[in-house]
């Protein structure tokens, strides 16, 4: 039989089997944690610190999606603390990505009163928009770095492993081995990495071309030539 664990979540006791997250215990309770990285199809890392929550006789704030119960552990998820955590990291994230097509996001800036322009004068990432395969566009201006893309590509899901982190600090995104173009990659276009990507950085591309201001029945003329070439055919090329 499993080990219970008892603890309680902003004051309310529960009992949850051992080797629960306290995201997913917090969940039981029906406490929702504002999360960006996690997703509860990928493995999760802890990359984005946006569900922290404060657990008392704790220094650090803890990451509830990696972070597991223990027994008469006391989880607190509204604290001052907590609260200013979760506010600096969108702004921080606002000041520096383009969130325009984030929607989980907003709500989350709107939540906890963050301001967009707090940190005026940051450097912003704007790298071009990668339009080099048939099946899908890379707009890394919008990519916070959550690494779905990266782990349904691998072990997660496809174990083609085209894409991987390139770069550091600041300069660190998304990318391919060498720098290659997509279909020059291990890339099946399976499509896993559109779908779990929550920015749009990453689009598929009829989508795309509608965005530009394509017609439909353009769209589906440009696709379908481009994947009779096997490479991209761009909104200029297609008109």
């Amino acid at each position: 039989m499993d080990k219970s664990v008892r603890l309680s979540i902003d004051g309310q006791p529960l009992i949850v089997p051992e080797g629960t997250t306290i995201l997913q215990a917090a969940r039981q309770v029906g406490t929702c944690l504002p999360t960006i990285c996690y997703h509860e199809y990928c493995t999760s890392n802890a990359l984005c610190r946006q569900c922290v929550v404060e657990v008392e006789k704790s220094r650090v704030l803890v990451a509830s999606c990696v972070g597991k119960v223990a027994e008469g552990m006391q989880v607190h998820t509204r604290t001052p603390r907590v609260k200013r955590a979760r506010k600096t990291i969108l702004e921080m994230m606002a000041a520096s990505l383009d969130l325009s097509q984030s929607p989980e996001l907003k709500e989350q800036m709107s939540e906890f009163g963050a301001e967009a322009d707090r940190f005026p004068g940051a450097e912003r990432r704007s790298p071009p928009v990668l339009d080099d395969n048939p099946m899908y566009v890379r707009d890394y201006s919008k990519c916070i770095l959550c690494w779905r893309c990266v782990q349904v590509c691998a072990e997660d899901a496809q174990y083609t492993f085209a894409i991987n982190f390139t770069g550091r600090g600041f300069h660190t995104q998304i990318g391919t081995f060498f720098d290659r173009p997509i279909p020059e990659t291990t890339c099946v276009f399976c499509g896993q990495c559109v779908g779990v990507c929550p920015t749009g950085a990453l689009k598929g591309k009829r989508e795309w071309l509608l965005e530009q201001g394509m017609a439909i029945d353009r769209v589906l003329e440009v696709v379908r030539r481009s994947r009779r070439k096997k490479r991209p055919v761009g909104v200029h090329e297609g008109e």
